[in-house]
């Protein structure tokens, strides 16, 4: 249940503080007096946008901070799902900065937006003037009846199941739009790859063949150069190693005489060795230096080809083009293997439909088994509020899946004697949508483990006798839970446990709207005006003061 209520900083509110009572509490004021901007402060911490337009202060920041005690309320399991740490004193915490910027957090813990949601939708309720409206959606209507049929742990498998089944669709409808952008470009993909298969080739190729090619034709010159590059080394007559081997002797003679020269003697002699292997090596190459028409010929076609498919795929290099090959490769396995594929992803959406369709017939199978139950009650409680002639109808019809599952719901509602039933929307006059939202809110209030219930006006529509018989179901609500009503009806008014009047104070340069706990005989006077007006009688006063000792 809600513990402490604190804003500071918003809308109209400089600060206000209130610790409601465990039980039933009342809220009233003047029209305009700021009980819907603590709804609106509420409204932060369920999730509702924040706007810095709503600062009292635009120099200061805004604080919304609600203490819940959730003792008794078996509600870890959801703060286990978000990571949080559970506290059965569990405080919720909203802030917008001077810039606008929003925080929330939960026993300080810094969440987003939607954890907050999760959290807080766990936490409270809030009833406002115009969610009656919202009775007349065939949405809404489902979530009663799962509601009340506790189908949370069906719903979470049936999501679960349906999200899957959806993901294995969309993921083989994927598969088939590309297997037509394939097969559109497989044959001419096929060639292309079959086309470079059939050249083989090899990464290090291309730089060999240009290297062979340049010697094949240009072997007549090289042979020569080679040729007359030995001849000066070793030709018989005056070659360079003729005349080495004489320095060699002559050094040899003088290094005899002067042992000092050996290393002389030793370099002419290392230099006479290099220079005979030099010789012999260009002998050796200039011998394999052939002139071979057809092998050039053979070097060029491959060069050519490999050109030709480097210019065609736009590669620099053969490393691109067996890249190329590879990739060219993929798609056409890709696509060889496309019946296979299809097959498998068709058989995972059979398989996930399946499992969807089966969780989901359990689902409409449990709302079926409810829908006589709150006809009944609904009805029921209806008739306790003034409508001796109400009658309605709840209809399931099969659809196709949603995530809600295959059930459509429909409350088919009439409120006088002799009239068909129709759709809520179609034939429900405010008065009605008012009860009927109370009922079901009666109804459901034990089937959910919210701690705080809040009622905005739920009462719009109806009085006297009426008002009384609803204060008395929120004094039965709050048996099990917190509920806060804000009303005009004096008769729900005295109902209340803890009672709270709203008001503006003009004291000061700028209005600043209030709240105080009333005592037993300010409580008394605050009835007796929403009775007879600003100066009540006595009569009038003691009948305030006999109905909140009779609910009490």
């Amino acid at each position: 249940m809600l513990s402490n209520l604190l804003i500071k900083n918003y809308a109209l509110i400089k600060q206000l503080e209130m610790s409601p009572d465990p039980g039933l509490n009342i809220i009233t004021g003047e029209t305009g007096a700021g009980k819907s901007i603590m709804l609106g402060a509420i409204g932060l911490l369920l999730g509702n946008r924040a706007d810095i337009k709503s600062l009292y202060d635009p120099n200061e920041k805004c604080v919304i901070e609600g203490s819940f005690d959730l003792s008794g309320y078996d509600l870890s399991p959801n703060f286990e799902e978000e990571n949080l740490d559970f506290a059965e004193e569990c405080i919720v915490r909203r802030e917008i900065s001077v810039a606008g910027k929003s925080r929330a957090f939960i026993n300080d813990t810094p969440v987003n937006l939607d954890t907050l949601k999760r959290i807080s939708g766990q936490l409270l309720d809030i009833h406002s003037q115009h969610d009656s409206i919202l009775l007349g959606s065939n949405e809404f209507q489902l979530q009663v009846v799962d509601t009340y049929a506790e189908n949370f742990g069906l719903l979470h498998a049936y999501r679960k199941n349906f999200n899957a089944y959806k993901e294995a669709a969309r993921a083989y409808e994927a598969l088939k739009n590309e297997a037509v952008q394939l097969r559109k470009a497989f044959d001419y993909d096929q060639f292309l790859y079959q086309e470079l298969s059939n050249a083989g080739l090899q990464s290090d190729e291309q730089n060999q063949l240009e290297q062979e090619l340049t010697i094949l034709e240009n072997a007549v010159e090289i042979r020569e150069r080679l040729q007359l590059a030995y001849a000066y080394l070793d030709n018989p007559d005056n070659s360079i190693l003729e005349f080495l081997k004489s320095a060699v002797s002559s050094i040899t003679q003088a290094s005899r005489l002067v042992p000092a020269y050996e290393p002389l003697r030793e370099r002419a002699q290392s230099s006479l060795i290099e220079l005979r292997d030099l010789a012999d090596e260009i002998d050796t190459i200039s011998s394999s230096v052939d002139i071979d028409e057809g092998r050039t010929e053979l070097v060029r076609e491959r060069l050519d080809l490999i050109y030709q498919l480097q210019k065609k795929h736009h590669a620099s290099t053969i490393e691109e083009l067996i890249s190329i090959h590879d990739e060219l490769g993929k798609k056409v396995g890709t696509v060889q293997n496309l019946d296979e594929s299809l097959a498998k992803a068709q058989k995972a959406v059979s398989k996930t439909e399946e499992v969807m369709l089966k969780s989901a017939q359990s689902l409409s199978k449990e709302r079926h088994k409810v829908i006589k139950t709150i006809e009944s009650l609904i009805i029921e409680r209806l008739i306790e509020l003034g409508i001796p002639n109400a009658s309605l109808s709840i209809q399931i019809t099969e659809t196709q899946p949603t995530s809600e599952g295959i059930d459509s719901i429909a409350f088919l509602f009439s409120g006088n004697k002799g009239l068909a039933l129709q759709e809520l929307r179609q034939v429900a006059s405010g008065g009605e949508f008012s009860r009927l939202m109370m009922v079901i809110k009666y109804i459901l209030a034990d089937k959910r483990k919210l701690p705080t219930i809040i009622f905005d006006e739920i009462d719009t529509g109806v009085s006297g006798e009426i008002a009384k018989k609803m204060g008395k179901m929120m004094i039965k609500m709050s048996d099990n839970h917190q509920i806060i009503a804000i009303t005009h009806l004096h008769q729900i008014a005295s109902s209340g446990k803890a009672h709270y009047f709203v008001y503006k104070d003009h004291s000061s340069e700028k209005t600043v709207s209030k709240i105080k706990k009333l005592s037993i005989d300010e409580r008394v006077m605050e009835i007796a005006q929403m009775i007879g007006g600003h100066n009540p009688t006595e009569s009038v006063i003691n009948n305030a003061r006999e109905m909140i000792l009779k609910a009490n």
